[in-house]
């Protein structure tokens, strides 16, 4: 796939993430679930590699953040997520490992990494007890339910992905 291609993948990866990933979600309590975007984060990272897949993880959260839909704290976990499937699928080829560096990125790293931004926001207290635990959950349910949707679309499809291009 040349990069033309790629950008042009990103951009629609980027419009269909910020449209859908606001109304499309699961609330559940204090945690609210986004499959698609985590669907796209892997996809992205599966398809596109390292660079897209941050582009297209920093271009849904940028957009939601300025469309007031977004959320401070998941910026750089989702970018985290993009970046870490799109490097275990890379070395491995296997969606699983995709799957697993989406869950370890966005949930795990971004929840640490995004600690700091909840202490200040919601202080010390509420981020240890509130956030921490829903950003995880969130994390995790909605990475499992990219995972599924996108095992879906390649059955459908008729296949697996096979990597054709270097990143």
């Amino acid at each position: 796939m040349r990069n033309t291609q790629k950008l042009t993948l990103t951009a629609m990866l980027v419009a269909i993430g910020t449209l859908t990933s606001h109304m499309l979600f699961i609330p559940l309590g204090i945690v609210k679930v986004f499959p698609v975007q985590h669907f796209i984060n892997i996809l992205s990272a599966v398809l596109l590699g390292p660079y897209y897949a941050v582009a297209q993880a920093i271009g849904v959260s940028l957009l939601r953040n300025l469309m007031g839909t977004g959320s401070v704290f998941a910026f750089p976990g989702s970018m985290i997520g993009a970046l870490l499937a799109a490097y275990l699928f890379k070395k491995t080829k296997k969606i699983g490992f995709a799957f697993a560096g989406e869950v370890v990125g966005t949930g795990i790293i971004g929840a640490i990494a995004s600690y700091p931004i909840a202490v200040l926001f919601l202080g010390q207290e509420a981020a240890v007890f509130g956030f921490i635990p829903a950003f995880l959950a969130s994390s995790l349910a909605g990475a499992t339910l990219g995972f599924i949707i996108l095992k879906i679309f390649l059955k459908n499809a008729g296949g697996s992905i096979e990597m054709t291009s270097k990143y």
